[in-house]
């Protein structure tokens, strides 16, 4: 049956081990192409803090993004790239992701992902900001499920790699300056809150995004920003957390989840209009529709604001196009709204922006290395600087399957550089649970504020305050005893680097806009922020991150 997607059999651990080789945090796209090649190695570790399919990587809809077709070239890849990044993309780590994506395409295909054909030949379509036809899709709208099934298959058929789910990496272990381990919280039945020690030469973190920070968001519940938290804590070097990308199109109904309608969708020919039933966005931009999304975002938000009403919303104008097209080219968007009592075909859907994508994460190299010995990164959880201020459309699982790769090669030449230590006694203990009755307050006042003052739109003062409330909350934090605390803590803090960051750049880029610096400061601000715990200070700095052959 078309879109029924079996998840194969995995090496599932029953409890886990004290020491193993190699540590993956987070069984995405990143984690698991990395995974793959580590086992080449030695034994790897995957753990997730819920399912191995909880991740991004199921509800990425829209494609992946790769110059295959015959009408496109990698150059133009390339400066789609640097076009939609607004001035501060890496230009290397652009050209590894575009080079080495064609090649990272064919090994998914190998290995039996199903991208959507006609006959024989791959099919490809256009998405915002994109010069060509180059968006590869699976089963129509379900690209991100496809790929990670068959990187699931992929993985276990190498006995190397073992899952450990419902497993809760709540802090980074070091030894003499080195990542050495992960301490864990195991939230099986009957171990809430048990604490727990994994040792390992190196640490992958590829723990996905930071979208429940902001109330509306097309994320799923897991992503809570621990990665980027956990790699502050220890001390590494985070990067352009002002760059936060809104999803135009989220699909806005009372009484339903913030479902992400795929830019796709545009690209077949969809208009916006607003509630005057008006298309706008010519008028907005020359690309119209297909703008890049900080453009469509903010002028949606633009279109709101007029109406002066909390229940604004835009609409999405499918009626013209064909029905049985649509329901055959995006089944799973045309069934969630058919739930809604919305036939895309006949309806309009309402649409407003929630919170999608973040551009920043843990600063690395383009190997997958942080500023911390040990220490990796990959996806959403790292930032190269490949997306700079604005993340072209589709790109996000091409940088999943590439720097994912790039990771795990680069552990595997370097582990073997790192003496072998002695195992370390897992020292394992039960927490008091403190009173956490205002955990669900707390966490909803964080992620109203961040959508109040750090959403599409932003504003100097506002975010100052929003800093003070922030600082004023933190004695209300709870106690890491369960994964649900050590998640508002992590909540807390990446919300905080956001803040800080984006009242630090003082202009407006990208998916970062600020009505009191509406323009461009190329002299101060063409730069990376980079902040660290323990310097109070944004720092803005040239890229240096130099790729290394792998």
């Amino acid at each position: 049956m078309r879109g029924l997607i079996l998840l194969p059999f995995l090496s599932l651990m029953k409890s886990v081990p004290q020491e193993t080789d190699f540590i993956v945090v987070g069984a995405g796209v990143a984690g698991l192409r990395a995974a793959i090649e580590l086992a080449q190695s030695g034994r790897v570790l995957v753990l997730t803090k819920q399912e191995i399919t909880e991740s991004a990587t199921q509800y990425a809809q829209g494609g992946i993004a790769v110059a295959l077709s015959d009408e496109d070239e990698i150059s133009l890849h390339i400066q789609d790239t640097l076009s939609a990044g607004d001035g501060i993309v890496n230009p290397e780590a652009a050209r590894v992701l575009v080079e080495e994506g064609p090649e990272r395409i064919q090994e998914l295909i190998s290995w039996g992902t199903q991208f959507d054909r006609e006959g024989t030949k791959l099919t490809f379509t256009r998405e915002g900001a994109h010069s060509r036809s180059r968006v590869l899709h699976a089963h129509g709208d379900s690209t991100g499920r496809e790929i990670g099934r068959a990187l699931h298959a992929k993985a276990s058929t190498l006995k190397n790699i073992s899952f450990c789910e419902f497993e809760f990496t709540a802090d980074l272990l070091f030894e003499s300056g080195r990542a050495c381990g992960v301490a864990l919280v195991d939230e099986r039945k009957g171990k809430r809150g048990e604490r727990h020690n994994v040792y390992a030469s190196a640490v992958l973190l590829a723990s996905g995004g930071i979208g429940q920070v902001y109330r509306e968001t097309t994320n799923p519940s897991v992503a809570t920003g621990d990665g980027v938290a956990m790699a502050y804590r220890a001390g590494a070097e985070i990067s352009d957390m002002e760059f936060v990308q809104f999803h135009p199109t989220a699909l806005y109904l009372k009484d339903a989840p913030r479902f992400l309608i795929s830019e796709a969708l545009r690209g077949e020919g969809a208009y916006l209009r607003n509630m005057e039933l008006t298309r706008f966005m010519p008028k907005y931009h020359e690309m119209a529709e297909l703008a890049p999304r900080d453009v469509v975002a903010r002028a949606i938000a633009h279109e709101m604001d007029l109406v002066k009403s909390p229940e604004a919303v835009v609409y999405l104008d499918l009626t013209h196009l064909k029905a049985e097209r649509l329901r055959t080219r995006f089944p799973r968007i045309y069934e969630t709204c058919l739930k809604y009592n919305i036939d895309i075909g006949i309806d309009m859907i309402p649409v407003r922006p929630a919170a999608h994508y973040a551009m920043g994460g843990v600063r690395t190299d383009l190997n997958a290395r942080s500023s911390l010995s040990g220490l990796y990164a990959a996806g959403e959880a790292a930032c190269t600087g490949v997306h700079g201020a604005n993340r072209l459309a589709s790109n996000s699982l091409l940088e999943g399957v590439v720097f994912g790769a790039r990771a795990g090669i680069t552990m595997r030449q370097e582990a073997a550089a790192v003496a072998s230590g002695a195992v370390h006694k897992n020292t394992a203990r039960e927490s008091d649970h403190p009173n956490d009755e205002h955990i669900d307050d707390l966490l909803r006042s964080i992620r109203t504020l961040m959508w109040r003052d750090a959403g599409v739109v932003r504003m100097g003062s506002h975010m100052r305050h929003a800093v003070q409330e922030l600082e004023s909350m933190k004695e209300r934090l709870p106690r890491p005893w369960c994964r649900r605390s050590c998640e508002v803590i992590n909540i807390h803090q990446v919300a905080l680097l956001i803040m800080r960051s984006a009242l630090a750049r003082e202009e407006s880029r990208g998916a970062h806009y600020r009505e009191d610096f509406p323009i461009h400061d190329d002299a101060k601000f063409k730069k990376h922020s980079v902040v660290m715990q323990g310097k109070e200070r944004i720092a803005f700095q040239e890229d240096a991150r130099a790729a290394v052959t792998v």
